[in-house]
């Protein structure tokens, strides 16, 4: 590796040089003076793509959102000061929906720590549990013993293999340096592995699978054996590839139904259904049969049918209130949850048996073991209930304009092979209560980890940066206003630099002017502090930023002009507002839920 006589950039040479290695393909810089090492050292090597940003929130959900939509950590930079602070709102997220990020943050030498000096705050374990791991790196130096050089090389592989690990996240590592930051010489960095001292040692980290044993697998047959009535609940965050196939091949053994979270993997991923239902001849019914995803709505009246005796759980907590409120109150004789990242997520500790191991595997062992069953009276009339909802819930809403109709008409109207990123507060509860099953596959992002409302348009941009197919966000207008600068990126000028790809997303505002979940609370009987204090109406509206930044823009205020608009063709990033009231789409979906449970013929 070429040497710039500055032991800060050889330093980070070596150390970006060690990342790359380990797979890591691309960084998001939050451009500052102190993390010029770091920057130079990105920007001269050659397999990873750099991705800039003027804000380090915005920056830090970017990565977010880049790691989701590849499941590979993404690196973080930024300098010294409260820049540091401005990417803990990502790192929550990451680890608490478990996203690989590589936080790599700029600090002064130790002798400026605690003394006054300008831009200097306490960067140290700063993250506290918030990140897996957490390490404030020696100061580059020059000639350094071997081993300190092995230790820079080992904790590049060892901070992307725990950012990579069977439970993934954020890890923090903290860079002090002196001035000069900058290498002598003009000359562009080159990286040239030949040339280093060390290129006889590399540490390669790696992790398998962790499979049930055989007396686990003995177990789960024989109690799912014993149980007939079941059900598989899959939340958000369930494993991708082969989980979707794997699981519904489970279903078709067991007879039981699968209420299908629309973060899960399972809702909209109709190719994997398919695969499993020519996979499993014995199957007496098809798999899209057993997908239940009407709960939300006819769990608010107490169900006709008995209580499941088992229920079998993947994924994290369910968005439904309804869903949950049903698990937290029924007494299954086991519920049994498997996950292969160990992590607990079950707010009600009403589990049984967590089993961690591999959620695929264990799916396809035990399908494999089971002997297939004809689909009981009790499922049935499951799956009855199911049918009947949607068909009324069609029928309520056919020419009703409400918030809820346009999320459902978003789905609807998505084309196949294309990625949803749903914003928090309302519209993923929305999505959650009416957006049925389809027969394509749509790959549904959301930042349900803590759940907040920050981020959510740099967590879709990021996604888009990751991704050829077309990527559509539904956000609020609190939401919306929340990120408004991670719009940067889509201004080539701004963020984006103009050899990067255009990104292909559509952005969905709906416009209920303020905090319209807040009409769910019984808050908001208290009047006047809740509209001043809790609904906030603001009086925007955002034609503005999308001038600002350079977008395609609509205003929309129906049903029928929102799907030509959205079905249009477009060439740029743009944006959709959809002009609703917050009071009277709330009313409206009280009343399609009064219709839809109210007992009498369909």
């Amino acid at each position: 590796m070429s040497s710039s006589s500055n032991p800060n950039v050889d330093w980070m040479n070596i150390f970006v040089n060690s990342l790359a290695a380990s797979g890591l393909t691309a960084v998001v810089i939050a451009p500052g003076s102190r993390s010029t090492p770091l920057t130079l050292a990105f920007h001269a090597h050659p397999d990873i793509k750099i991705y800039r940003h003027l804000d380090e929130r915005s920056a830090g959900f970017f990565a977010l959102g880049m790691a989701l939509a590849t499941d590979k950590p993404v690196a973080l930079v930024c300098t010294s000061g409260t820049a540091v602070v401005n990417f803990f709102p990502a790192i929550i997220e990451a680890k608490m929906s478990q996203v690989p990020l590589l936080i790599l943050t700029s600090d002064r030498p130790h002798e400026l720590r605690h003394s006054g000096a300008n831009q200097t705050i306490d960067q140290v374990k700063i993250y506290g549990d918030q990140v897996l791991w957490s390490v404030d790196a020696a100061l580059p130096q020059d000639a350094a013993p071997e081993v300190a050089m092995r230790n820079l090389q080992a904790l590049a592989a060892r901070a992307y293999a725990t950012a990579n690990g069977l439970m993934k996240g954020p890890v923090h590592i903290n860079f002090p340096f002196r001035k000069p930051l900058e290498p002598e010489s003009r000359e562009p960095l080159s990286v040239n592995r030949t040339e280093s001292e060390i290129t006889d040692y590399g540490l390669r980290i790696e992790h398998g699978r962790i499979h049930p044993t055989e007396a686990q697998l003995d177990e789960l047959t024989a109690v799912i054996s014993q149980h007939p009535r079941g059900l598989i609940v899959c939340g958000p965050r369930c494993p991708e590839v082969d989980f979707p196939q794997s699981v519904q091949e489970l279903a078709q053994q067991t007879g039981y139904p699968i209420l299908a979270d629309p973060l899960s993997g399972l809702r909209f991923n109709r190719r994997d259904a398919e695969g499993a239902e020519k996979k499993s001849a014995k199957s007496v019914k098809s798999v899209d049969s057993l997908l239940v995803s009407g709960y939300e709505t006819f769990l608010q009246n107490a169900p006709i049918w008995q209580e499941p005796e088992i229920i079998v759980r993947f994924g994290a907590v369910p968005t439904s209130k309804w869903l949950n409120d049903y698990l937290d109150r029924i007494n299954p004789a086991l519920r049994i949850h498997i996950r292969a990242n160990g992590v607990w997520a079950d707010d009600g500790h009403r589990t049984t048996w967590f089993l961690q191991a591999d959620e695929t595997e264990t799916c396809r062992q035990l399908a494999a073991r089971l002997q297939p069953r004809p689909l009981s009276d009790w499922a049935q009339q499951v799956l009855a209930t199911e049918a009947k909802t949607w068909q009324k819930i069609d029928t309520a809403m056919q020419d009703v304009y409400f918030d809820g109709a346009i999320v459902a008409d978003v789905v609807a109207n998505l084309p196949d092979d294309s990625v949803l990123v749903i914003g928090n507060s309302l519209p993923v509860r929305h999505l959650d209560q009416w957006a049925r099953p389809l027969p394509k596959n749509i790959r549904v992002f959301g930042n349900r980890g803590a759940s907040g409302i920050d981020g959510n348009i740099s967590t879709a941009l990021g996604v888009a940066a990751s991704t050829d197919r077309p990527v559509t966000l539904i956000v609020g207008d609190i939401t919306f206003y929340h990120d408004m600068n991670g719009l940067l990126y889509l201004k080539a000028e701004g963020g984006r630099r103009k050899t990067e790809k255009i990104l292909d997303i559509t952005i969905v505002i709906i416009n209920n002017n303020g905090g319209g979940i807040f009409n769910r609370l019984p808050v908001s009987q208290f009047e006047p502090p809740f509209t001043e204090l809790f609904l906030t109406p603001h009086g925007l509206e955002f034609e503005h930023a999308a001038r600002m930044y350079g977008l395609d823009y609509a205003r929309v205020e129906d049903r029928q002009t929102f799907r030509a608009v959205f079905n249009q063709s477009h060439t740029a990033p743009r944006i959709i507002e959809v002009v609703t009231n917050g009071r009277s789409d709330h009313e409206k979906r009280l009343q399609i839920i009064k219709v839809v449970n109210q007992p009498g013929p369909d």
